[in-house]
């Protein structure tokens, strides 16, 4: 798997509106998250960070909600994302609403959000899609060291194959266009074209049973089936023998 941690990433916006255009991409996300947040259930919610924690997740029938990051007023505990000061398996989902774009170190993060996770947890990734309009920026001398396009980018098949190798089932993924391109195109983009859509989100539950299983644990199941196996096998002879008599 391709390293991505890089160095410290300067100019991190701690909040939407430091973001040129943030209020159309955070209301965006709120419109397209609600029907995912309206199916899930359990008791403890984690928002990491601050543009996660300006997430309207009232949809969502999770009644407690914790918003953690370092910087923002209105968080309830101040931590890194990448330390979560929760036990293991211990909360029943996370949203990441562009957390890993402005992270040194995603893959500590999401290992520590799996940890934290329980069994069929729920995680919600955001972010920016650099195959749009928005991501040709960062070919831009000059404009690729100022937000939003100093973000990292990923694509969804990259978080796809970190989620894929932490056995995590993705059950969404969707890209949308959104404003201020909208009057030029952007509505023909998110219909017709939502792979160039600007912004992008996953859905993926976590997964404690292997997708494929290894050949140690087959001959292990197909050992403890042996015995039952024979014992039904003995069983309809004798009955046979004594429907014959």
């Amino acid at each position: 798997m391709k390293p991505a941690k890089t160095r410290h990433i300067r100019q991190v916006p701690h909040s939407w509106s430091q973001i040129p255009w943030g209020e159309f991409y955070r209301e965006a996300l709120i419109k397209h998250l609600q029907p995912c947040l309206a199916r899930m259930y359990g008791f403890h919610l984690l928002k990491l960070g601050q543009l996660s924690a300006e997430i309207d997740t009232e949809s969502c029938a999770i009644s407690h909600q914790v918003n953690v990051g370092l910087n923002g007023d209105n968080l309830q505990v101040i931590a890194e994302p990448g330390s979560l000061p929760f036990e293991s398996k211990s909360v029943d989902a996370c949203l990441l609403a562009h957390c890993l774009a402005w992270s040194s170190d995603p893959h500590r993060i999401l290992r520590e959000v799996d940890r934290v996770l329980i069994d069929d947890g729920w995680i919600i990734i955001s972010g920016f899609n650099p195959f749009s309009v928005l991501g040709v920026g960062k070919l831009i001398p000059g404009l690729h060291r100022k937000v939003p396009w100093n973000s990292r980018m990923f694509t969804q098949m990259r978080l796809m194959d970190w989620l894929n190798l932490l056995n995590y089932e993705v059950v969404q993924r969707t890209r949308f266009q959104v404003l201020p391109w909208n009057r030029q195109g952007g509505k023909m983009i998110s219909t017709h074209f939502p792979a160039l859509g600007c912004l992008s989100i996953i859905v993926a539950r976590k997964r404690t049973f292997p997708l494929i299983m290894n050949p140690a644990k087959k001959a292990a199941a197909k050992r403890r089936l042996s015995p039952a196996v024979g014992a039904t096998s003995q069983y309809r002879t004798r009955q046979r023998h004594q429907d014959s008599d």
